[in-house]
C-alpha cells in the first residue's frame, strides 16, 4: 500500500511510511421535524463529507524495515507541505493503493509532535474530507419553469508560476529561492524534464522552467 497527495500541477507527495490503520468516517445526514401529535421524524438529507483520517511519521534517516524509499524528505519540510495543502483553497487528489481511495480532498486538519527519544523525527495526524462541486440551480429567464445546471467542472489546476534561468543558477539553487528549500529541486526538476533534459546540473539561461504551487 502507498499513500499519495498530488496537487493541481500533478507533483506528486508519497508519504514515507505507511501508518498503522486508516480510518474512513461516512455518516448520513438527517433532518429532524417535529409534527403536531406525531411526533419526531427523521428525513434523509443527503450524503454528508466523508472524513478520512490516519497518522504517521516522516522519519530523519532510512530504515527499510518501514520506509517505502530511501531518498527521503526532511521531516520539517514534509510537514511544511502538508501546512501548505491544508491552507490552499484548492483541492489534492489522495491515492491510497490497494483500495478504492482515489478522490479530491481538503486538508482539514493536521497536527505534528516531537518526541525526546527520537530527535529530528515528526509525527503526524491528518484529516482529509472529501471534496465535491457544489450544484447551481437557476430559473430560465422566460419563467416558464425551472431549469438546472450543474456549475461547470472545478479547475484543480492553480495558475503556474515560473522563473527564467539566470547565468550562474542550478536547481538547487532556485529551490532555495524561490520556494524557500534547496532539496525541493527534484519537484522542479521533474516538472520541467522536457525542458532541462536527462541532467538536472544542466540548466541553461533563458529556460523558463514551471515551479511548483
Amino acid at each position: 500500500m502507498e499513500i499519495h497527495f498530488v496537487d493541481g500541477n500533478g507533483v506528486d507527495f508519497h508519504l514515507p511510511v505507511n501508518p498503522e490503520e486508516i480510518r474512513i468516517s461516512r455518516d448520513k445526514a438527517l433532518e429532524t421535524m417535529s409534527i403536531l401529535s406525531l411526533g419526531e421524524f427523521d428525513l434523509p438529507a443527503g450524503e454528508r463529507v466523508k472524513e478520512i483520517t490516519f497518522s504517521s511519521f516522516f522519519p530523519v534517516a532510512y530504515d527499510s524495515g518501514y520506509c517505502n524509499y530511501s531518498n527521503l524528505p526532511d521531516p520539517q519540510e514534509a510537514m511544511n507541505r502538508l501546512t501548505r495543502m491544508m491552507n490552499d483553497k484548492k483541492p489534492v487528489r489522495l491515492i491510497i493503493t490497494d483500495t478504492a481511495v482515489n478522490v479530491l480532498v481538503m486538508l482539514s486538519a493536521h497536527h505534528s509532535t516531537f518526541r525526546g527519544g527520537e530527535p529530528g523525527d515528526v509525527y503526524y495526524d491528518v484529516t482529509a474530507r472529501t471534496w465535491r462541486d457544489m450544484k447551481v440551480h437557476t430559473l430560465n429567464s422566460a419563467g416558464s419553469g425551472a431549469s438546472s445546471a450543474d456549475s461547470s467542472r472545478t479547475d484543480t489546476k492553480p495558475k503556474a508560476k515560473t522563473y527564467t534561468v539566470k547565468s550562474g543558477d542550478s536547481l538547487s539553487k532556485v529551490a532555495k529561492l524561490e520556494l524557500g528549500s534547496s532539496a525541493e529541486w527534484q519537484q522542479i526538476y521533474s516538472l520541467n524534464k522536457g525542458t532541462i533534459g536527462s541532467d538536472p546540473n544542466k540548466i541553461k539561461p533563458g529556460q523558463k522552467l514551471v515551479l511548483p504551487s
